[in-house]
């Protein structure tokens, strides 16, 4: 139908999108298309003015739907979906944090977009194609928003780079790179990044930016094009008129107070003597204008003063709020084996952010089930992450994790995954729980320092030690500043917080959010170098000298794994009949066993003694049994027709009647009784595996 299709082709993949009207009362509807990955995106705007938050109402959603993948999933007795995946959080919070600094500020009506997967073909990931939905929906509607946003993925197989990669090419690539940007005046901007890497260097990321930004522009264009021909006039919003007079009555009660607070290098007296000086203000406007708002405008005034009066002293004097220069990071300190029975633990401290990472080895048994539209499998490594209100001098229930804990913890999983061993290397199940004990800055990258030192406490040998730091940005204009290790008024009041993990060889995870339009590729290369500069002296000054290397033996509380291998034609055998077999070994044994189907058997036991037996039961069961073989066995059942003998634990054979001695035999108990000891040789197997004895023929 005229003008309700639209094409775009990017490095040889089509994204078409559909106006079909399915949502009419949302604000923006559409389908969008990559391959058979199909996605409705729709954003809603609220008719009515929310109160004053102090943050922008938005909430958005990306849902995974199990019908678009053909499956029924869920519990067996629900059969629905329900929690999100961590997964499908991450992806809302990368849609967020692209769409988020492009709404007007003085914007209070609460906004909603949800990107629905409907179709999953199993070849082109939905995410990119969600964001870019997101970003149209909003275009065509009338809500007031300043995009379109452009997306792509960026990965690398085989030294060459490639566009929207396959989940086959994401496989072979050393880097997942998922970049963001907007347009200015013919300029692309990148306004946001989700990226992992196998120790890429800072010079290849560079090279993904200038092959992603023709692409996002070009995807820029193509929504603007449909948003010519689709969209509907904006929202006008009336902007709230600046109340000079209310300003220099803030201003005159604030006098130079502002200064000595703010610029205090501790932070809990710096927020004590900020606060203080902000509910002064506010009361004092409040008593001057009874019955009105006029204490919270005073509010918002006194909160862009300590943003302009932070902004001025970077950019003017290179000066921070705590007397640091741009690029100088924090002390840093390490601190290992800080618990006595866990089976791996570290400390890293930067400033006042302090980070607790706990880890923990189990069996292979013991690793995370997956199940979702997109995944089905195990999870061998994972970590999470806690940010309980004592961290921030707060007092607020404890709940679950929320998308931000799930978020940051997901982050250092990636930073760290790069180093863990395989599981050929290292046959556990790795799980660390990074506890946020102070924050002042950057938690999430502080984790990543804190796990790499759990690990190697631990004793599981990583390639190498991840560190991680946050890059801010003071930006007016053409002059900016960066900042290496920002703390909590630099995030706040600043203009982006890019994160970078890494090792000594190369980067492993990028996290990047902006407050402003974007950034440049220049800026984005510089911060790459900055936060190069402050992870390698992390690394050298707080990280290696706590441990310089993986301990050389597992801690005495942790399970010893041992690995076998048997013929996967034995595996029935092992398990024994509805499970019989390996029940008895592990009841008998006190150990814990897990089968592949490759052969790969995993007994994990506390004691030597008890690996041992159990090990030597296997053994037994599985041991390939060869014609012409002699062995001393013990009767086990005796019939009319001759005597089962095991001749190996788990392993049975027969000896007929008429193989039992050089002379008749009328009663086979008059040879052989249960529990006898016999000498037998092996002189047939037959095909379904059964074992023939012979006594007469063993002497």
């Amino acid at each position: 139908m005229a003008d309700k299709d639209f094409k775009l082709e990017v490095q040889g993949k089509t994204i078409s999108v559909e106006f079909k009207d399915l949502a009419p009362q949302a604000s923006g509807n559409l389908l969008i298309r990559m391959g058979d990955t199909m996605v409705l995106c729709c954003a809603t705007m609220s008719g009515l003015e929310s109160a004053h938050q102090g943050f922008f109402p938005l909430m958005v959603e990306y849902e995974e739907k199990y019908y678009a993948a053909g499956k029924i999933l869920g519990s067996r007795f629900m059969r629905r979906e329900g929690r999100p995946s961590d997964e499908a959080i991450i992806t809302s919070r990368v849609i967020d944090r692209a769409i988020r600094p492009l709404f007007p500020k003085h914007l209070r009506r609460e906004v909603q977009a949800i990107a629905s997967v409907l179709s999953w073909d199993g070849t082109n990931d939905a995410d990119v194609i969600s964001l870019i939905g997101t970003s149209l929906a909003l275009s065509v509607s009338n809500i007031p928003w300043a995009g379109p946003v452009g997306a792509i993925r960026i990965g690398r197989v085989d030294g060459k780079l490639v566009s929207n990669p396959t989940y086959e090419e994401r496989k072979l690539s050393d880097l997942d790179f998922l970049m963001a940007g907007v347009e200015e005046e013919g300029e692309v901007f990148l306004n946001m990044i989700e990226a992992e890497g196998n120790e890429v260097a800072e010079n290849v990321w560079e090279e993904a930016v200038s092959m992603g930004l023709p692409e996002i522009k070009r995807l820029i264009e193509f929504q603007k094009e449909i948003a010519g021909k689709r969209g509907t006039a904006k929202l006008e919003l009336a902007k709230p008129a600046p109340d000079a007079s209310l300003r220099e009555e803030v201003k005159a009660l604030v006098g130079k107070h502002l200064q000595e607070a703010f610029f205090e290098a501790e932070k809990a007296k710096r927020m004590e003597q900020v606060q203080n000086l902000r509910h002064k203000v506010e009361d004092a406007i409040s008593s001057a204008y009874p019955n009105t708002f006029k204490g919270r405008e005073a509010g918002d005034i006194f909160e862009e003063m300590l943003d302009a009066t932070m902004r001025e002293a970077i950019l003017t004097k290179g000066e921070r709020v705590d007397g640091r220069k741009p690029e100088e990071i924090r002390e840093v300190a390490g601190e290992a084996a800080l618990l006595p029975r866990t089976h791996g633990s570290g400390v890293f401290r930067r400033g006042e952010t302090t980070t607790l990472s706990i880890l923990t080895l189990g069996t292979p048994g013991d690793q995370r089930l997956q199940e979702g539209m997109e995944i089905r499998g195990k999870k061998r490594f994972m970590h999470h992450y806690n940010f309980p209100p004592y961290s921030v001098g707060e007092v607020r229930p404890l709940r679950g994790p929320g998308r931000r804990d799930i978020g940051h913890g997901m982050l250092a999983e990636k930073a760290l995954l790069p180093v863990i061993p395989t599981i050929d290397e290292f046959p556990y199940t790795i799980r660390i729980v990074t506890e946020v004990t102070s924050s002042n800055g950057s938690s999430s990258m502080a984790s990543a320092c804190s796990s790499s030192l759990a690990l190697m406490d631990a004793g599981v040998p990583i390639t190498r030690p991840v560190a991680g730091i946050a890059v801010g940005l003071i930006a007016k204009g053409s002059e900016y500043k960066l900042l290496a290790d920002i703390q909590g008024p630099e995030d706040h009041h600043g203009d982006m917080d890019f994160k970078v993990a890494g090792t000594t060889e190369g980067v492993t995870a990028i996290q990047m959010d902006v407050k402003l339009r974007g950034i440049t590729k220049a800026i984005f290369a510089e911060a790459l170098e900055t936060a190069k500069r402050a992870r390698l002296q992390i690394l050298e000054t707080a990280i290696l000298p706590t441990l310089a290397a993986p301990r050389p033996e597992l801690s005495e509380w942790a399970p010893r794994i041992h690995v076998l291998h048997i013929n996967p034609d034995k595996i029935g055998g092992l398990i024994g009949p509805g499970g019989k077999m390996i029940r008895q070994i592990i009841e008998e044994c006190e150990v814990e066993i897990d089968v592949e189907d490759d052969g790969t058997v995993f007994v994990t036991a506390d004691r030597p003694e008890s690996a041992g037996k159990a090990l030597e039961w296997i053994r037994g069961i599985t041991r390939e049994i060869e014609v012409g073989e002699v062995f001393e066995g013990v009767v086990k059942k005796v019939a009319a027709f001759g005597a089962f003998i095991e001749i190996a634990p788990g392993q049975e054979g027969l000896v007929h009647i008429s193989e039992l001695s050089d002379k008749r035999v009328e009663r086979v108990e008059d040879v052989l009784k249960h529990g006898d000891m016999v000498t037998v040789r092996v002189i047939g197997i037959d095909e379904q595996g059964k074992i023939r004895l012979s006594v007469k023929q063993a002497t």
